[in-house]
């Protein structure tokens, strides 16, 4: 869908309070769509689309060829255009369009779908542009774009990569340009995004609620007001919008004319290799934001300042290593890197910081934009911007402050470290920390699913290997070639047919049957009881987690993690896509107290009914991390045996991770695998470059006891 049609007015850009950095990396975008767009992290209810929606009216109308449905530009129109060829085409000047893609769309939705039938029949590329052509020259936002089927993800990137977009259907082919400004929101806790298009993204901010009263204040004044009456909100700010527009038309004229002198180029060459970030795409779009930081500081020359606030928005989400590491930078080794490389920066010409005046742009107003209001708490009118305003950029006035949204007391904070062993509050062992994470052996799910793309399980899927053909439910999908020519090939004389054309009715379409791979929901029941921390195990155990945590980041599934300890379960994760909320849980976690086993795998039941409920399609992998002993409540042993038995009376798939040590081995892990009619593993054997292991599936209810 777009926001064209949409007749409330939309919420003005410079009414926005604070966020500093996502409005510099947005109005960035504006004045450079070649820096490569946005995404912005954060947690919910923090005006982020908001902002990204208000963007659209600030970008310049484009012209188009009349009448063609993928705004083809009337000087350049693209010679393999589906509506073309365009020859002395009128041109018509529209707004740049903002579409949004939903986070269930599906493959036709996005890249268009071809008439499969007038194809074979006809020879007629009768096409209908999705989604990607709607944004050509434009702006593409998904919302949410941390949930995005990968099959879409996979779309998006070819798009992005290559300016196009290609459909194709068994040999018939049409293609179509594809440039946009591509913009994405998410909230970390429900999940990370995959490193190739999580690169795919220019510039990267985090956003928080603000911690001041007085800004909070000044959102819901505006917020009220706005929804109150949006048009009058909406004049009120007219001023404001234009002055933005014409700084943003003002920069755009500036880009060509900037220069990025030999020692600004240094500095950025310098300070990606620094931060060992993988391949150079970081260093072109570092270049080209610095670049467009001057021009938007109404500058012909690229600055130290400009090559320093351009690495703190292009790097942080491209230098990360592993997944549960949180996005940021080094400000202090940044610091370092800009001033051993920058000592010879002579070639970036001037000397004067300030050429065009103390405001750093051609129009007075503050980095954020033209006449930006100053967030001062009051109300929501536009207010007069003073002309004195610092010229430093945001981001280097906030990095500072104890209220960002990336400073470490935002997180939860670890309980206290004390030696392993060494008794907490109320007789529990304080949390210790988890040993290396290393690679698993897969675990997964018997027979053939139906639930979301991922890398776990076997599925029927709308990617992979070709299994078979039936007739299509609904729109068609994938064609099965032969299986459709074999189908109409009988009728071909009944039908009339002449010359060489084949007659196909929609009867004869066969879609091609798919297997693939599937994410499931791994739930983890983890001991935490005292059998569990003696002989210093627990380090072992949470290291052991924590890799199966990380397997299940990189095969896409849901996790979540349920603790008993003491006399009970907790639900310690709600099933989530977050994989960094399951692994700072587990490094919170305390040990101690008797072993309710059955309350664990009750208080599991009970979570994946639920889950069951939600999404019936998503089938659950359950992972008990235990020693298998059982002390807590009355009859814990048989108690245990029969919550055992109840999951798999379900045909629950699990697998028991036995954490047994010692020389002397009870053997009351396997006893517990035996009653889930499932497979019990130790952690040697877990280990993926484990010589003693063996390649093991879950054989859930399949297995007999």
């Amino acid at each position: 869908m777009t926001t064209a049609h949409n007749t409330t007015p939309q919420y003005p850009f410079t009414a926005v309070v604070g966020m500093d950095d996502l409005r510099l990396a947005l109005l960035l975008n504006a004045v450079s769509p070649a820096v490569g767009g946005v995404l912005v992290r954060g947690e919910k209810g923090t005006a982020k689309s908001t902002a990204v929606r208000a963007l659209a009216s600030l970008m310049p109308p484009v012209d188009v060829v009349g009448g063609c449905r993928f705004a083809c530009a009337p000087a350049a129109p693209d010679p393999g255009c589906p509506d073309g060829p365009h020859q002395a085409a009128a041109a018509e000047e529209r707004p740049t369009r903002m579409v949004e893609l939903p986070v269930g769309a599906s493959e036709d939705r996005l890249v268009g779908a071809l008439d499969i039938e007038r194809a074979l029949s006809e020879g007629v590329k009768a096409f209908e542009p999705g989604l990607l052509a709607d944004a050509h020259r434009g702006i593409l936002y998904v919302d949410e774009v941390n949930l995005l089927h990968d099959h879409l993800v996979d779309l998006l990137l070819d798009a992005a990569a290559m300016g196009a977009s290609y459909v194709e259907r068994e040999g018939v082919s049409v293609r179509h340009a594809a440039r946009f400004l591509l913009v994405g929101t998410m909230n970390p806790e429900e999940g990370e995004l995959r490193p190739q298009l999580l690169d795919r993204f220019g510039l990267t901010v985090e956003v928080a609620a603000s911690r001041e009263p007085d800004e909070r204040v000044a959102v819901v004044r505006r917020r009220l007001a706005y929804d109150a009456d949006p048009a009058g909100f909406t004049a009120g700010w007219a001023a404001e919008e234009d002055a933005l527009r014409a700084r943003i038309t003002a920069a755009r004229e500036l880009l060509p004319r900037v220069t990025l002198g030999d020692g600004a180029l240094r500095q950025i060459a310098a300070t990606c290799a620094a931060f060992e970030v993988d391949g150079m795409r970081a260093d072109i779009v570092m270049a080209r934001t610095a670049t467009a930081l001057a021009a938007w500081a109404g500058r012909s020359d690229v600055l130290e300042e400009d090559v320093r606030q351009a690495a703190l928005l292009a790097l942080p989400h491209r230098r990360r290593r592993n997944p549960f590491d949180a996005p940021g930078l080094d400000e202090d080794k940044l610091d370092r890197t800009l001033e051993e490389f920058g000592a010879d920066d002579g070639a970036d010409g001037d000397d004067d910081p300030e050429p065009d005046g103390p405001d750093g742009g051609p129009d007075g107003g503050g980095p954020d934009g033209g006449g930006q209001p100053p967030q001062d708490g009051q109300d929501g009118g536009p207010q007069e911007s003073s002309a004195a305003q610092s010229p430093e950029l945001p981001h280097q006035q906030e990095r500072e402050s104890a209220e960002g949204p990336d400073r470490p007391q935002e997180q939860p904070a670890a309980p206290e470290q004390s030696p392993e062993g060494a008794p907490a509050a109320g007789g529990e062992k304080a949390a210790v920390g988890a040993t290396e994470p290393f690679k698993t052996r897969r675990l997964d799910v018997p027979g053939l699913g139906e639930g979301a793309d991922g890398r776990r399980s076997r599925a029927r899927t709308a990617h992979g290997r070709t299994t078979g053909a039936r007739r299509p439910h609904g729109a068609l999908g994938k064609l099965h070639l032969a299986a459709t020519v074999q189908a109409a090939a009988p009728h071909q004389r009944a039908r009339g047919r002449h010359g060489r054309g084949l007659v196909v009715r929609r009867d004869d379409l066969r879609e091609a049957v798919r297997e693939g791979r599937e994410g499931n929901l791994v739930l983890f029941v983890v001991d935490a009881s005292g059998s569990m921390a003696a002989r210093k195990r627990m380090s072992a155990v949470k290291g052991a987690v924590l890799s199966l945590l990380l397997d299940a980041y990189q095969r896409r599934d849901k996790i979540g993690m349920i603790t008993f300890r003491g006399t009970g379960a907790e639900l310690a994760l709600p099933p989530t896509s977050s994989v960094e909320a399951g692994a700072a849980r587990l490094e919170q976690l305390p040990t101690g107290g008797r072993t309710p086993l059955s309350e664990g795998l009750l208080k599991a039941h009970e979570v994946l009914r639920v889950e069951r409920m939600r999404d019936a399609s998503r089938r659950p992998l359950l992972v008990v991390v235990t020693d298998g002993r059982a002390t807590g409540g009355p009859e814990p042993v048989a108690r245990a045996a029969r919550a055992a038995r109840l999951l798999a009376g379900e045909g629950t798939a699990s697998v028991v991770v036995d954490c047994e040590a010692g020389p002397v081995r009870l053997g009351l892990a396997g006893e517990l695998a035996r009653d889930l009619q499932g497979t019990a593993v130790t952690l040697d054997e877990l280990r993926a470059d484990s010589v003693s292991a063996l390649v093991r599936t879950v054989q859930g209810n399949r297995k007999a006891a």
